[in-house]
């Protein structure tokens, strides 16, 4: 008797975004990995570590997230950044790296705002808000106890703000040679802080309802946008929950998230990246759609990748249905840089562990020789 046929999964059929061909739906999520120098510059264990995942056969590659300015934007100490020409080249050897290994790579920006717990250019913390972050500091990027209470950022530094994050796109682009831009406006920190209602008390412009506290990530979108040009690649990433309060829900449900997907299709960004713990469940207590669904739903103009939990396949394929053009892979790419061949191979995976990335959640030695 023949054995049964094993069909191809739709994870491996091509894909383009703005011009880029990948040749597979998969990608690896961004994740903090604190292994730069003190100088946020990028070195060798950071090349050999991004490039394990083309290698492997991942299509896209999103960085960690990288700071954007030398005043409040550095979250953790060791975290890389995009401030000046030397981070930038040495950015672009990881890039070339990459791209020598068969794959593509975007820059991951971000502000760490009220729950930065290791920067070395402020001594103290800003926030939409006088509001003390939930939670406590992450000890597995060398943090320790409550978050401080962040003094109100002012007008003149979100302007600020926001010309680091373009300042760091034009840098990643032009000298760094990445792909693409992918803003971090999800998990927690500065753009996710003024777009979430417990953090953002503010009166003026950049508070309000659900599409009022967009604006910020609006506005960068648009900065960043002016900055590397209509070809390049530019997208925004979204969640609820946050590393210093996982389970938060957006007050406004299905209705506010159809108003902010509709409004991002409206915005410079090519392609959204949302990210959930489980990406296929509802996103709602009561509702039935996923976040990946209302996405697709509202704003089917924008690339959709999607994120929790899809290191199972048929978790992907599910995904996939509801409307996700490429699948990003976290904690099931650490442990299976080459999860692509693996998968497509139909071999068993590592499992992952947590102590994995303890105590520290830098790229270990055990890693890279994977």
């Amino acid at each position: 008797m023949n054995a049964p046929q094993i069909l191809p999964s739709p994870v491996f059929t091509g894909i383009t975004l703005k011009g880029l061909d990948f040749t597979n739906r998969l990608s690896v999520a961004p994740m903090t990995r604190i292994s730069a120098s003190a100088a946020g510059v990028p070195g060798e264990r950071m090349q050999h570590y991004y490039e394990r995942f083309a290698r492997g056969g991942f299509s896209l590659i999103t960085t960690e997230g990288i700071y954007t300015d030398n005043a409040y934007s550095q979250t953790y100490r060791d975290q890389p950044g995009l401030t000046d020409r030397e981070q930038a080249a040495a950015w672009r050897r990881v890039v070339d790296t990459v791209h020598a290994a068969g794959g593509r790579i975007f820059a991951q920006l971000m502000h760490g705002g009220a729950l930065a717990q290791g920067n070395p250019y402020r001594p103290d913390t800003v926030g939409p808000s006088a509001i003390r972050p939930k939670g406590t500091q992450m000890t597995g990027y060398h943090g320790d106890g409550p978050y401080p209470l962040p003094r109100e950022i002012s007008e003149v530094e979100i302007a600020e703000a926001i010309e680091g994050f373009a300042n760091a796109a034009r840098l990643a682009i032009e000298v760094a040679g990445f792909d693409g831009i992918e803003i971090h406006g999800a998990n927690g920190y500065l753009l996710d802080q003024f777009f979430t209602d417990f953090s953002n008390r503010r009166t003026d412009r950049w508070g309000g309802d659900i599409v009022q506290r967009l604006g910020l990530s609006l506005e960068v979108l648009k900065a960043v946008r002016a900055a590397i040009g209509p070809n390049v690649p530019l997208g925004l990433r979204l969640s609820q929950g946050k590393v210093n309060d996982f389970r938060h829900k957006w007050a406004e449900r299905e209705p506010g998230a159809a108003r902010v997907f509709k409004t991002l299709a409206e915005s410079p960004a090519d392609f959204v990246h949302v990210t959930e713990f489980e990406a296929w469940k509802p996103a709602f207590d009561g509702g039935d759609a996923s976040l990946v669904a209302l996405a697709h739903r509202h704003a089917p103009r924008l690339f959709l990748i999607a994120n929790g939990s899809l290191h199972d396949l048929a978790r992907a394929e599910e995904v996939m249905e509801a409307g996700a053009d490429m699948i990003a892979l976290g904690r099931g790419a650490l442990v299976n840089p080459d999860w692509p061949r693996l998968t497509a191979k139909r071999n068993d995976l590592r499992p992952f562990d947590l102590p994995f990335l303890a105590p520290i959640s830098d790229i270990k030695d055990s890693e890279l020789a994977l």
